[in-house]
C-alpha cells in the first residue's frame, strides 16, 4: 500500500516501532500506550501517536493500542506480508556478518542469494546460503528476489548497482561509502558505518 505526502522520517520510524511491539508482544502484554511504547523505542509520545496519525486511529482512548492489531497495521503500510526475498552481493567480512544477523526475521525478511567475485569463496556456504559466482546475478528477478543488499568495496558498488538494475532489481540496501546512481524506478538506500561513528565523538565530552 503506497501513502502520499508521508515524512520519510515517519516511514525510518515505524520499523522501530514495529521492533518495540514485538518485544511487548514477548513479555505477554497485549496492550500498549503511546507513552509505554515510548520507553521502548527512545521516541517521545507525542511523535508515535502523530505518525500513526498519518494513516488512521489505531488507538483506543484510555486502553492505548492493541499491540497485534498495531503490528499488523505497521506491517500492511511497509508492504512487508507476505515476506521478502533479499541477495547480497559481496561476502566479505561485512557480508558475511550481514548473512549471519538473525535481525531480519522480525521484518519477514530472507537473503534468498549471495554473490561473489571471489573463487574462493564461491561455493562455500554460509548458514543456509551457498554463495553463487556474481555472473548469476542475472537470475534474481527469475527467483522472486527483487532486493539486494550491497556490500562490496567502493570501487565496485557502481558496477554491481547497474548490473541487479539490470537484473530487475527494485530495492537496494547499500553498505558501500559509494554514492550509486540508479534509476528512479529503483529506491536505494544508503548506510555509511563511518559517516556515523564520526559524529558520536562530537557527543562525548572532550578530557
Amino acid at each position: 500500500m503506497r501513502y502520499s505526502k508521508i515524512p520519510n522520517e515517519t516511514i525510518r520510524r515505524l520499523p522501530i516501532y514495529l521492533r518495540g511491539l514485538a518485544m511487548l508482544d514477548r513479555q505477554g502484554l497485549k496492550s500498549v500506550s503511546s507513552d509505554k511504547l515510548a520507553d521502548f523505542v527512545n521516541a517521545p509520545p507525542f511523535l508515535i501517536r502523530k505518525d500513526f496519525s498519518y494513516f488512521g486511529d489505531f488507538g483506543t482512548r484510555g486502553v492505548g493500542y492493541d499491540i497485534t492489531n498495531l503490528s499488523r497495521q505497521i506491517k500492511k503500510i511497509l508492504n512487508l506480508d507476505p515476506g521478502h526475498k533479499a541477495a547480497l552481493v559481496g561476502v566479505g567480512n561485512l557480508g558475511s556478518a550481514v548473512l549471519a544477523y538473525p535481525g531480519f526475521k522480525i521484518y519477514g525478511f530472507e537473503i534468498e542469494a549471495a554473490f561473489d567475485n571471489d573463487d574462493a569463496k564461491i561455493g562455500k556456504k554460509i548458514g543456509r546460503v551457498s554463495v553463487e559466482d556474481i555472473s548469476k546475478i542475472n537470475t534474481l528477478v527469475k527467483r522472486g528476489i527483487m532486493m539486494a543488499i550491497i556490500a562490496v568495496p567502493e570501487e565496485a558498488a557502481q558496477q554491481v548497482a547497474d548490473s541487479l538494475v539490470t537484473a530487475g532489481v527494485k530495492g537496494i540496501l547499500n553498505f558501500s561509502p559509494k554514492r550509486i546512481a540508479v534509476p528512479k524506478k529503483v529506491k536505494v538506500i544508503s548506510i555509511d558505518i563511518a559517516t556515523d561513528l564520526a559524529r558520536l565523538p562530537y557527543y562525548i565530552p572532550s578530557s
